[in-house]
């Protein structure tokens, strides 16, 4: 069994590293996307030491975007985002934005994933349509519908200007839904569906960069997301900045007397050499 001395050693090291990721949180509770890292011990008999951090998956607040191709999900989910390679990756942070050639694409580059509609705006998988209600009850029941996603693209002819040659404008609905407009707005045709996952355990995905997840065991298999899409929002940091303080004061309070023990400790052990150095 270590001494007290070893005790308040390792204590005081978790202690160090349960502020550093106070001060974190609290730096970023501005961030757009920012997940509040959440410290848990364990003990064991040498002290204290920290667990693998977990990450506090609850909704932050909306902010304005820097655009209207920003988007804020306003429920339980993630945007389904797919690299280069055609990996599935998660988040929560719509910072997306359509580039030079149309491409729907997050700010690091990824694809946007959706769903390619019909004039009716139902979902089209292969020649087949899959309708609103059986969507929408697959995702209350926490389903998922094995359809294919694709990268969103609104090509913008150089000769008229107008998206994907037809329409003069688009327009994100709450649902997901991109409608392109034409005839000042009296027409309007659905296009993509912007695709949202959820997980039965959210908190067991692996966070790979800052801010976007993998699938893993744990997380389970991706389900529908369910929840309003905003667009021109942008999902703020969910860190929560009273609790953080509190948590500091904890922190703050626990370094307070792991110090004083080490230097009971260290008074403690030069008495006791100096008891042997004079027998």
């Amino acid at each position: 069994m270590n001494d007290a001395f070893i005790t308040a050693i390792n204590t005081q090291y978790a202690t160090i590293n349960w502020m550093d990721v106070i001060a974190d949180n609290m730096t970023n509770v501005y961030t757009p996307g920012f997940r509040e890292k959440q410290v848990t011990f364990k003990t064991f008999l040498g002290g204290a030491i920290n667990d693998d951090y977990d990450k506090k998956i609850s909704q932050g607040k909306s902010t304005p975007g820097t655009s209207n191709d920003n988007l804020f999900l306003e429920g339980k989910g993630f945007f389904l985002t797919k690299t280069s390679e055609g990996k599935s990756v998660y988040t929560r942070l719509g910072e997306f934005t359509f580039d030079g050639e149309g491409v729907y694409r997050a700010k690091n580059g990824n694809t946007v994933q959706g769903y390619i509609l019909n004039d009716k705006g139902e979902i089209m998988q292969g020649t087949k349509p899959i309708s609103a209600d059986l969507y929408q009850e697959t995702a209350l029941k926490g389903g998922a519908l094995d359809i294919p996603t694709t990268s969103i693209k609104m090509w913008i002819d150089p000769n008229n200007g107008k998206y994907l040659g037809k329409y003069d404008e688009y327009e994100i609905q709450k649902d997901g839904t991109i409608v392109g407009k034409a005839e000042s707005g009296k027409k309007v045709v659905p296009l993509y569906r912007i695709t949202t996952r959820n997980f039965h355990n959210s908190a067991g995905l692996y966070e790979y960069k800052e801010g976007l997840y993998l699938e893993t065991e744990e997380s389970g298999k991706p389900v529908l997301g369910c929840g309003e899409i905003r667009s021109g929002l942008l999902e703020l940091s969910n860190a929560d900045f009273k609790g953080n303080i509190s948590y500091y004061q904890m922190a703050k309070m626990q370094m307070e007397v792991v110090n004083k023990l080490i230097s009971s400790n260290k008074d403690l052990l030069q008495q006791a050499m100096q008891m042997v150095s004079s027998s």
